[in-house]
């Protein structure tokens, strides 16, 4: 069994998250069994429907908080109607208020807060008690009661100082104690006093054994526990950003990214380190024989893949298009992307940007397209299956200038696009032959965003206007087809073996 180790999920999921799906599906395929352990404290969401929502299968995920309990991570099942059964005969009157339902008691103040799944829905996700005005329990469900709170009146507000564990039958499995921020676990036979013990208390019930392989995706808080008790399992990192802050490192020292310093100072206990791109697991080995000398076993397995390659229709792609797709957050620089589609319309009077993805940017990215005058030719597209869409355009851009993988540029040389972006770690490096299929623009600190958004314009103008976007095209299919799916699970089936 490959047990994979995370932290936390939610409705938007970090890159982390997808890399574990993706991995799950890859699994999946080969025919090895795989468990993905979150280890975070959920109560407003369920976990079973954030984690299918990404392409998890319930079967593959434990949640820390059940696992010890006969209770199987599923989507919500339980219903109003089960839950006005249980009352006992108590006489309410019910009001309905979008999403929740209020069941009102007999008696000042007494009453049930009821949160559906949805507006419509007759499914429970959560129950709120409250008795004379004060919150005194919440109730989360499944096809069963799975945990309760249990809350107490404290300068005016409700504190959480219990949590019940459940099992299918009603029984209580374990309890948590928690007093400000310490936690105990309450076991029949078990009294832990803190989250790490608890984890480490999980990971020994777990009987690893050296058939057995464990990865860890986020260490924080827990890497200590995994390593203490995970017996004779082998132990695999992934490293799924930049390891390392590179103005803090010399010729001397070297200052690890905060999120791998563990992992990295107890290398003597890890099997592989994996990492997304050559590029990457190059620069740790050299690292690690400067400043460590030791020899890490590193191997490269990209955290996504491509079942085909994608081929225009017989219409063609259309004249001097391009595509980017990404979050719309700051850091992914979106609008040095439209300034440089502007200043290169002057050149190339027929271009066009469509922009896919969604975020807290939209609304000042439709301010500055309007600035621009440019609504006719620069698009913000929001969120789309792009799968059948990449091939349509001639080429890709890119704003970021950090981009530890980058699934959008895969998916774009798997459509044939050239590539436009920066010269920066790791996914420009790794999906751009400089010249062959696109640009990688050489930029340092001392660059403003002025001096980024002409090179990316000039850039642009030189693809559009000089380069041979046939042979371009080519080139970036065939770069595309190192990762293609086939290719992605004959490396996991190796280093799993």
């Amino acid at each position: 069994m490959v047990y994979n180790f995370n932290l936390g999920i939610g409705w938007a999921s970090s890159g982390v998250e997808y890399a574990q799906s993706y991995r799950a599906g890859v699994l999946r395929k080969i025919g090895i069994d795989a468990k993905f352990v979150f280890t975070d404290m959920f109560s407003r969401d369920n976990i079973a429907e954030m984690t299918e929502n990404i392409g998890f299968l319930d079967s593959e995920v434990i949640w820390l908080y059940t696992y010890f309990s006969d209770f199987k991570v599923a989507p919500v099942s339980y219903t109003v109607e089960q839950l006005k059964k249980s009352l006992g005969g108590r006489k309410y009157t019910e009001r309905i208020d979008g999403s929740t339902i209020v069941l009102d008691f007999e008696g000042t103040g007494n009453f049930y807060r009821v949160y559906l799944t949805k507006e419509g829905s007759n499914l429970v996700h959560r129950v709120e008690i409250v008795e004379n005005n004060c919150l005194i329990r919440k109730d989360y469900f499944t096809y069963g009661r799975i945990f309760s709170e249990y809350y107490a009146p404290f300068d005016g507000k409700a504190k959480l100082y219990q949590r019940r564990f459940f099992n299918e039958n009603g029984t209580i499995c374990y309890e948590m104690i928690i007093d400000g921020d310490s936690e105990f676990y309450k076991f029949p036979d078990e009294l832990i006093c803190t989250k790490e013990d608890f984890i480490g208390y999980m990971v020994r019930s777990l009987k690893l054994t050296s058939d057995d392989i464990v990865i860890i995706d986020r260490v924080t808080g827990i890497g200590q526990a995994i390593l203490e008790n995970m017996g004779d399992a082998r132990l695999g990192v992934v490293v799924h950003a930049d390891h390392f802050s590179e103005g803090a490192t010399d010729d001397d020292n070297i200052l690890w990214n905060n999120y791998y310093e563990y992992q990295f100072r107890y290398y003597e206990y890890v099997d592989f380190y994996i990492t997304a791109t050559d590029a990457q697991n190059q620069l740790i080995r050299e690292q690690f024989r400067k400043y460590v000398g030791a020899e890490p076993n590193v191997v490269t397995i990209p955290v996504g893949s491509i079942d085909e390659l994608k081929y225009p229709s017989t219409d063609g792609r259309k004249s001097h298009s391009l595509i980017t797709a990404s979050r719309l957050a700051s850091e992914k620089h979106v609008d040095w992307i439209i300034n440089a589609v502007a200043m290169a319309k002057e050149a190339v009077p027929d271009i066009t940007l469509d922009i896919y993805g969604k975020g807290g940017e939209e609304k000042k990215l439709s301010e500055l397209i309007k600035e621009h005058n440019a609504s006719d030719y620069i698009f913000l597209k929001g969120h789309h299956n792009l799968s059948e869409i990449y091939q349509n355009y001639e080429a890709y851009i890119s704003g970021s200038t950090s981009e530890g993988f980058g699934l959008t540029l895969l998916e774009a040389i798997g459509a044939g696009l050239p590539i436009v972006g920066f010269d920066v770690r790791y996914g420009n490096q790794t999906f751009i032959i400089e010249g062959k299929n696109g640009y990688k623009l050489k930029i340092d600190d001392s660059m403003d965003g002025k001096t980024k958004t002409k090179l990316l314009a000039d850039a642009l103008v030189k693809l559009f206007t000089e380069d041979d976007l046939e042979e371009m095209h080519k080139v970036s299919y065939e770069r595309a087809k190192e990762f293609l799916t086939t290719e992605v699970e004959k490396k996991w089936k190796e280093v799993l073996s």
